[in-house]
């Protein structure tokens, strides 16, 4: 017996990998640069160069670039930056990786310290989690009817969630920002931070549109007399499309966006000075866009003249429960230390949120983490007013999602909306964030799929020993499907026989039954 089924992508894990990383390692000063003499800020960033992928095994190439801001250890006691490469040459071991799979990658720097040895030396060290994965997009066909059009079908209404598209691209976002009139020019870059906040991303026709805004700050020493030290934030509204073929406005989106490369570079105007900073951005797309899709599953068959055997496999199906933007809010009050005297002013501050513990709960995902903040803010120093400060403030909130339970499944997209800091008084700081957790939660239903249908033939003896007429009262769970299959006989012939106008019937109802056997 021939089935007729309905084909649905869906997208697999196919393998899992979590390596740590650790560096101990001592940076020397290169020799143009001065001694230091007090650090100010440092920060770091991964940077991959290669994976390459052999049976079961993926072999990471890159650097963990740290950067160094600081004051140097000299009679003027200028402001300083120094960047560093520790290398990366990492093996993840992936059971059933195979020749070309794409490995996907993420990373995320648990700690980072740079201790002073000397005005000389660093000694850096790190810890980086790097997750390596294989996904890989699978068709299945399930069952919505047979070719037989004499058979009777059990048929359950379901939905469910196809994987229409997953893909990787990248974009970028360009900026020019030309300095205010009372600036000097630039004579050189000592530090930057660029951020991307509040994201909305959506489906659109064979298009993925990206909004956002990209927080740019920069720190550099003017081409005046002194070289006195400058300053600029500056907000860059985006909206950025990516092609996606397949894609339209009626799907789900699930995409995660990293930044894998930012650029800052000084420009000259038109007049041949440098007063514009130019900012080239690279933010790195995985797409997974979803369909969800109502079906007539095919759940069981028969017919009285013949014995028809579902073979059934188990199978995983998935639909859509809730897709949730929520917002947390969370403000916190920091002290500075009183031996770094009185602050005067906050230059910038920059953020990112790290999730540690997701659970499920009770109509929600409950969500654990902290919020990384560095403030950059100038004292009453007339020497070297710069100063900085890292600071964890923790939150916990509960994600609502109805209806969840632990066999759901979620993913979860995270990042800053809004962060400000604003002085309360001469040495506290208040901090005022918001930040999008962002849930899509899918229903996981396991289910016994028919695969193929056996015909037999009756098995007559069997019949013979079944009464022709038979009185049967209705059982909790029954149906009149259920009832004609076990009885070898019909819906139409039960409900003909016993004078019922639909096919409802329920516990303790009395049917009349006469098996239906062609001889």
């Amino acid at each position: 017996m021939e089935l007729i089924k309905k084909k649905v992508r869906m997208l697999k894990r196919k393998c899992e990998a979590v390596s740590q990383i650790t560096f101990d390692e001592d940076l020397n000063v290169p020799d143009v640069k001065p001694d230091i003499g007090r650090m100010i800020q440092k920060k770091g960033d991964i940077q991959i160069e290669d994976i390459q992928i052999s049976e079961g095994r993926a072999y990471i190439t890159g650097a963990l670039a740290v950067c160094l801001l600081y004051v140097s250890d000299s009679q003027e006691r200028k402001i300083q930056s120094l960047m560093g490469t520790l290398r990366i040459g990492e093996t993840l071991n992936l059971e059933g990786l195979e020749n070309g799979d794409k490995v996907q990658l993420k990373w995320d720097i648990e700690d980072l310290s740079v201790q002073l040895i000397h005005s000389r030396k660093l000694n850096i060290k790190a810890l980086v989690t790097f997750t390596a994965y294989v996904e890989e997009m699978l068709e299945t066909a399930l069952p919505v009817s047979v070719e037989d059009e004499e058979i009777s079908k059990k048929k359950q209404e379901i939905s469910v969630m196809g994987a229409a598209v997953h893909k990787k691209d990248t974009m970028r976002v360009k900026e020019d920002i030309a300095l205010s009139s009372n600036k000097p020019d630039i004579y050189e870059l000592l530090w930057n931070t660029v951020e991307i906040r509040g994201l909305d991303i959506r489906a659109e026709n064979d298009k993925i549109g990206v909004k956002g805004e990209l927080f740019v700050f920069a720190l550099y020493s003017g081409n005046d007399d002194n070289n006195s030290l400058q300053w600029l934030e500056h907000s860059v509204p985006f909206y950025e499309e990516v092609e996606c073929p397949g894609c339209s406005s009626d799907m789900i989106p699930n995409v995660e966006i990293a930044v894998p490369q930012s650029d800052l570079k000084v420009k000259q105007d038109e007049d041949g000075e440098e007063r514009i900073i130019s900012v080239d951005t690279v933010l790195e797309l995985e797409m997974k866009i979803y369909e969800e899709e109502e079906l007539s599953l095919l759940m069981d068959v028969y017919t009285p003249v013949r014995d028809c055997q579902a073979i059934r496999e188990k199978q995983k199906l998935e639909n859509l429960l809730v897709k949730n933007f929520s917002k947390c809010k969370v403000n916190d009050r920091i002290k500075t230390e009183n031996s770094q005297g009185k602050i005067l002013q906050i230059c910038h501050s920059d953020g990112n949120v790290k999730v540690d513990s997701t659970r499920i709960v009770e109509n929600g995902i409950e969500t654990e983490g902290v919020v990384r903040v560095r403030i950059l803010y100038i004292v009453s120093d007339d020497e070297m007013p710069f100063y900085a400060m890292e600071t964890m403030i923790p939150f916990t909130h509960v994600i609502e999602a109805k209806g969840i339970n632990e066999q759901c499944v979620y993913h979860l997209r995270t990042d800053l909306e809004q962060l400000s800091t604003t002085m309360i008084d001469s040495d506290e700081i208040e901090v005022k964030i918001v930040m999008n957790l962002n849930a899509l939660v899918m229903n996981q239903m396991e289910m016994g799929i028919i695969r193929e249908i056996e015909e037999r033939e009756l098995d007559r003896e069997k019949l013979k020993s079944m009464p022709g007429i038979v009185g049967y009262q209705v059982q909790q769970g029954d149906t009149l499907w259920d009832i004609a299959k076990k009885f070898y006989t019909t819906i139409e012939n039960i409900m003909e026989l016993n004078g019922l106008e639909s096919e409802e019937v329920k516990p303790g109802d009395g049917l009349l039954l006469m098996k239906k056997v062609e001889r």
